[in-house]
């Protein structure tokens, strides 16, 4: 597991901005401090997530006292430190029963799409669950 800070900054009239030195780019907000930290802790794993799906290498993880005494960060309110579990989540081999007409369809479509049999069927399976939680949400 990987611990990233993550900078709290305030303007008046604003949310709990949140922003991180060790990846630019990779911002969220939060009506409350509370709400700030949640964000913070989705928008880093997604942002992670999408730098391991692009070959990208991760930063190693800045200390809070270099952070600290960066001039850039000296408007931060607080600081977070935020745990990244699984950033390199480990492969496992399953086997599974198919129906052979469907096994077609599934290679054919992973085809289509350049993709490999396995790729397609857990970018398949992730569709659905976040579709799920999208419709529990509601």
């Amino acid at each position: 597991m990987a611990n990233y800070i993550a900078i709290v900054h305030k303007d008046p009239k604003s949310d709990f901005g949140i922003s991180f030195p060790d990846f630019p780019g990779c911002i969220t907000a939060g009506k409350d401090i509370d709400e700030a930290k949640d964000m913070a802790q989705e928008a880093l794993t997604l942002h992670i997530q999408g730098m391991i799906e692009d070959g990208e290498k991760l930063p190693a993880p800045s200390k809070l006292e270099e952070i600290m005494a960066d001039p850039d960060f000296a408007d931060a309110v607080a600081y977070l430190v935020v745990d990244v579990p699984d950033a390199r989540p480990r492969t496992v081999r399953v086997n599974i029963t198919v129906p052979e007409m469907t096994l077609k369809q599934i290679d054919a479509a992973a085809r289509k799409r350049g993709m490999s049999r396995s790729s397609f069927l857990v970018h398949a399976a992730q569709n659905a669950i976040q579709a799920n939680q999208s419709e529990a949400s509601v």
